[in-house]
């Protein structure tokens, strides 16, 4: 396989990968606005959990983005995904934030 196929590949993986944890996270925010608190709510946190040690595993790069910068020299942000740069540029910052949003929203719930 050539580098540019290579780095097709994982561009798609890590895109789906990305989708999915959008339904992920996207569901968690649903779940403690609508307030059902439920076993899919916990095991998006396990999920996010594990993402998170993951990231820190690999100080905090993608291991999919260390695997496409094999095939790839662009200095964009969306090298290795399908997304527009700047969503690839803050997408930590981003879903950290919603996150936080689902955390505190969730806090508050289980105390009141």
């Amino acid at each position: 396989m050539q580098n540019e196929t290579k780095l097709t590949l994982v561009k798609l993986i890590h895109t789906l990968i990305w989708i999915f944890f959008n339904v992920v996270i996207f569901y968690m925010l649903y779940a403690v606005i609508a307030n059902k608190i439920d076993t899919w709510l916990w095991v998006g946190y396990g999920l996010f959990i594990l993402e998170g040690i993951v990231l820190w595993i690999f100080k905090f790069f993608c291991p999919l983005t260390i695997i496409a910068r094999r095939y790839s020299d662009s200095t964009r942000d969306n090298f290795d995904i399908y997304l527009p740069n700047w969503l690839a540029k803050y997408n930590k910052l981003i879903y950290t934030s919603i996150l936080g949003i689902i955390i505190i929203i969730n806090a508050y719930q289980l105390l009141k």
